[in-house]
């Protein structure tokens, strides 16, 4: 997907007409459906732009409580595959999601400064609970990305209201982890001096501060220019990415452009997991076996079902190992938080 939109951006005629003619193929692509709720915001707005743009994508919904119709007439006029079509309100809802493939979900406030993720809870929270009620009676197979934050405890929040409406599949709810795994590589290549695109990082553990454990000591192509200082730096500045560009914002914004590419390319591997590409693995937040709590983010392969495969961890470093064991409890309370949420009413 990125080397596609690339090509398009940069105007190339040859990439471009391919691209559009990959899109316009029904023979060779199946009709998929992408929901985005929230579409009229920070995240939603280059979001929406970035999913049309996908040759994978036939249809296109745009959900928010106000300001969709515009988006979607922008957003409309691009001559790629898809079909868009805009929604608003909550009487708009359930039409916005019938039939959909993938489900992304960005709605929610912003983190602005001084604000913790945990700060955003109580708003939020409320806010995914309404949503995924609204999924589970609407497009109850579909795979659900979930960018909406604190995603620690928002993915939680969606399982258990699934359970209630006897919907739940664990192989098909996602936490977008992936601006952990963008940042990681965006700040490894720089100080390694290696090039970015050929650079892979796993990131493991969850979506907030020291719960964000990037593991760079399996980071590709091998570095032997960092010191452990270094290691330590790029470990921080990966946990600390998102208050870098709200402080950098200077309290007008949050991380909207980096945050709606990496739900961009996570909903890409979702898609082409769905039509059956081989080896498909990205990094995401889910149900998960490989510590003891419930929910973990690591690599997982994608497929038809969703979750083919969630994989374990590898070998850590001694600095890793001890991040992963600093995490853990964290990481529980937010799990747990998002759970009691849920079960309240």
């Amino acid at each position: 997907m990125l080397r596609s939109i690339q090509a398009t951006l940069r105007g190339s005629p040859s990439s471009s007409s391919r691209l559009l003619r990959r899109g316009f193929s029904s023979e060779s692509t199946p009709d998929r459906k992408v929901a985005v709720l929230g579409a009229a915001g920070g995240i939603g707005q280059p979001l929406a732009l970035l999913m049309k743009l996908n040759p994978f994508v036939s249809k296109l919904a745009l959900y928010d409580i106000a300001g969709t119709p515009g988006v979607a007439a922008d957003v409309s006029h691009i001559n790629t595959r898809s079909e868009v079509a805009g929604y608003m309100g909550e009487e708009q809802l359930g039409k916005a999601l019938e039939g959909s493939d993938v489900v992304i979900i960005p709605a929610g406030v912003p983190r602005k400064p001084g604000m913790t993720r945990d700060d955003l809870f109580n708003i939020n929270a409320g806010i995914v609970k309404s949503l995924c009620t609204a999924i589970a009676k609407y497009c109850p197979n579909a795979l659900v990305n979930m960018i909406s934050n604190p995603v620690n405890s928002t993915v939680p929040i969606a399982a258990e209201i699934f359970k209630k409406a006897g919907t739940y599949d664990e192989k098909k709810l996602f936490g977008v982890t992936t601006l952990d795994v963008v940042r990681a590589k965006t700040f490894y290549a720089g100080k390694a001096n290696v090039p970015v695109m050929e650079v892979n990082v796993p990131v493991v553990g969850g979506h907030a501060g020291i719960t964000i454990l990037p593991l760079f000591s399996q980071a590709s192509p091998k570095a032997n220019n960092l010191s452990d200082e270094d290691i330590k730096a790029l470990t921080k500045r990966t946990q600390d990415g998102g208050t870098e560009v709200v402080e950098a914002k200077a309290g007008k914004g949050s991380a909207t452009l980096s945050m709606a590419y990496a739900g961009a390319i996570f909903a890409d591997a979702c898609l082409k997991g769905l039509n059956g590409v081989p080896d498909v693995v990205e990094c995401s937040f889910v149900q998960s076996s490989i510590t003891e709590l419930p929910f973990f983010a690591s690599k997982v392969r994608l497929g038809k079902n969703g979750v083919e495969e969630v994989l374990g961890l590898g070998p850590l470093s001694d600095f890793e190992k001890q991040g992963l064991e600093s995490l853990k409890p964290e990481l529980k309370s937010s799990i747990e938080k998002g759970i009691m949420f849920a079960n309240q009413s």
